[in-house]
């Protein structure tokens, strides 16, 4: 059963939110604000903050520009990920991935299940990683973004968490970069 060992320290990483949104500003940004609450709340660090436009070229390169930051560890993104015909953040996000965390959608749909039943499948929540660094598109909703960060990755993203988690593997997520 997963727990967290208290033996091991906790290691803040370093997050960067963007909201991906043709309507929001900082200031009515609820969802980016649940992301910033929660990963504060837990001791990580906010690296950076954003809002883009629902344009798939745009999202794909703020997500280039932060995986190519040394200072950023993590970013997760909210909104875009529904059915719509403006909802391109899943496929921003795919342009990006090096590898997709497959299993990151199929435990979000579980998690949302529990709170929205069948409705959970028009959500295409999706994770990945690219230039060692960790990629994660949730809903645009406040209580997609609490369940995402309560449910999966508060746990994944503490160095405590057993029997394992995405911080303890963060030294080699580009080692195939540094291969000669």
């Amino acid at each position: 059963m997963s727990r967290i060992d208290e033996n091991r320290e906790f290691l803040p990483v370093r997050i960067a939110v963007l909201t991906v949104s043709d309507t929001r500003a900082l200031n009515d940004d609820r969802s980016g604000d649940v992301l910033v609450q929660r990963l504060s709340d837990a001791g990580h660090i906010l690296a950076e903050r954003m809002i883009v436009r629902d344009e798939r070229a745009e999202i794909a390169e703020q997500l280039r520009v932060w995986c190519a930051n040394d200072a950023i560890d993590v970013v997760i993104s909210t909104g875009g990920t529904g059915l719509t015909g403006r909802d391109v953040t899943v496929e921003a996000h795919r342009d990006v991935y090096e590898k997709e965390i497959d299993a990151f959608g199929t435990v979000f749909t579980h998690v949302s299940m529990a709170k929205i039943g069948t409705s959970a499948v028009q959500s295409r929540a999706t994770g990945g990683v690219a230039l060692g660094t960790y990629l994660f598109a949730l809903p645009g909703s406040p209580g997609a973004c609490k369940d995402a960060w309560d449910e999966i990755l508060a746990f994944q993203l503490d160095y405590r968490h057993r029997p394992c988690n995405f911080v303890e593997i963060m030294p080699r997520l580009d080692e195939h970069l540094r291969r000669k």
